[in-house]
């Protein structure tokens, strides 16, 4: 009963472009598609996330403040997340800045 023969996936294939047409089913198909890589790439975030960070640099030079994990791992795909990764970013440097001695102190 669990088995499904040649015969019968032509069966489920023939009523499932009855009922969707032949024109809806390639954007469906890509929409699937899309779908299952939006899913992937999330869940390897998740994974990426929850591992280890072991990957620090032990050479960094004193002087510098370490970069942020979430920024460090950010990995744009839109243009909204390259925008907030830069507003970030730029709120990083002002933090730097505003902590690092002055340069010209007269």
């Amino acid at each position: 009963m669990g088995e499904f023969s040649p015969s019968h996936w032509l069966i489920v294939g023939i009523v499932v472009v009855l009922l969707f047409g032949s024109k809806r089913l390639p954007d469906a198909a890509r929409a699937l598609g899309r779908s299952m890589r939006i899913l992937k790439s999330e869940t390897q975030g998740l994974r990426d996330d929850t591992a280890p960070a072991a990957d620090t640099a032990p050479d960094a030079a004193p002087d510098r403040a370490p970069v942020p994990d979430a920024i460090q791992r950010a990995e744009p795909d839109t243009a909204r997340d390259k925008r907030d990764l830069a507003a970030r970013l730029r709120e990083e440097a002002a933090r730097i800045e505003s902590a690092a001695p002055s340069a010209k102190s007269t």
